[in-house]
């Protein structure tokens, strides 16, 4: 059995791309020259109080970033306040940025400070900005555009020095479109847009990663180190990732905790994982080397084909096929259709 050990000294501060690199960004694990790049951005913002605006998928990191930025800036001593969109509801949400008096409403039974306020001097970091609505939209335009605001239910007007930085995984430009977000505060929020690339096009940072997040969780849960078979990283490789960097940590510390061997194998994989290499395990797709009778090599649509078919027959749907394949439902149709293989 080959496997590969996934410690390595060199996994923290490995990256040596960006010029004088300050250490706060040692953490992000990255060769894709797309990060690379995006971190360049990153750590030259920092050294501004320029409004950033971070855009990707969920699970790329970009609240990691954020705290980078933070950490190399000159704000460092002071602090940096998440404010989750998504997850405050709207009638909550005023009060929770602005803070308000005793006695605003039913069960303000004393002042409250807002996360402007305890922001001060330092970062506010609007995760899912997308998610915000319309109606507190306005008065966020104001903030920055002013510098301040008032306490809900209070009239002194107080001034804030804080750095804001935002992130959405929505197409904010869809979302102006539909007159669902402002547009005036598009323009505020995205003075410096960093894109974070997701890990399916990231795939060289995959072993790295790996490595990184096994020392990482052995630190946190104090186990024994384990070692990661070529048959499950070639799996990794394979696998589309819709959760991004956040779903492989997940899985590696549940692959970690749940293995009792020294060597998490491919039967270790959860089912939707094992499904992407599948044809390299079934007999039944050894023949797709072998679909000329002379040995050699057919056209790719050809093995295409064949693995459609296997597909469809080993998944029974186009959505299960979808999955395994790590294409969406309506490929899946199309080809077969294209195939003539009807499901």
């Amino acid at each position: 059995m080959k496997s590969f050990s996934v410690l390595s000294s060199n996994v923290k501060g490995s990256n040596g791309f960006i010029p004088n690199q300050h250490f706060a960004f040692n953490d992000i694990v990255t060769q894709n020259k797309k990060m690379k790049d995006s971190l360049f951005i990153a750590q030259r913002a920092s050294t501004s109080n320029s409004t950033i605006l971070l855009r990707g998928e969920s699970g790329t990191g970009k609240e990691m970033v954020a705290k980078a930025i933070h950490k190399a800036s000159n704000r460092s001593n002071a602090p940096f306040v998440t404010v989750n969109c998504a997850a405050i509801p709207s009638t909550l949400l005023e009060s929770e940025l602005f803070g308000h008096e005793q006695g605003s409403f039913t069960g303000a039974y004393r002042k409250k400070l807002g996360k402007f306020e305890q922001a001060d001097g330092g970062t506010i970091f609007f995760d899912e900005i997308g998610d915000m609505p319309p109606e507190m939209q306005v008065k966020i335009l104001r903030v920055l555009q002013e510098r301040e605001f008032e306490r809900v239910g209070g009239f002194e007007t107080i001034r804030c020095n804080v750095r804001i930085i935002s992130a959405t995984h929505r197409n904010l430009e869809e979302a102006i479109a539909k007159e669902v977000f402002r547009e005036d505060l598009y323009y505020r929020l995205n003075v410096i847009p960093i894109w974070l690339p997701p890990l399916r096009e990231r795939k060289e940072d995959i072993t790295e990663l790996t490595g990184h997040f096994v020392q990482k969780i052995c630190n946190k849960i104090n186990i024994t180190t384990k070692f990661f078979s070529n048959e499950v990283l070639n799996c990794f490789y394979r696998y589309h990732w819709p959760g991004n960097v956040r779903e492989m940590e997940n899985l590696i510390e549940r692959l970690m905790v749940l293995c009792a061997g020294e060597y998490i194998e491919y039967e270790d994989l959860p089912s939707y994982i094992r499904n992407i290499c599948v044809f390299e395990k079934r007999e039944g797709c050894k023949s797709l080397l072998n679909l000329n009778d002379d040995g050699e090599i057919a056209k790719l649509e050809d093995y295409e084909k064949e693995i459609l078919r296997y597909a469809l027959k080993r998944f029974g749907s186009y959505n299960a096929t979808g999955k395994a394949l790590g294409i969406t439902h309506k490929t899946v149709a199309c080809k077969a259709k294209k195939y003539n293989l009807i499901f």
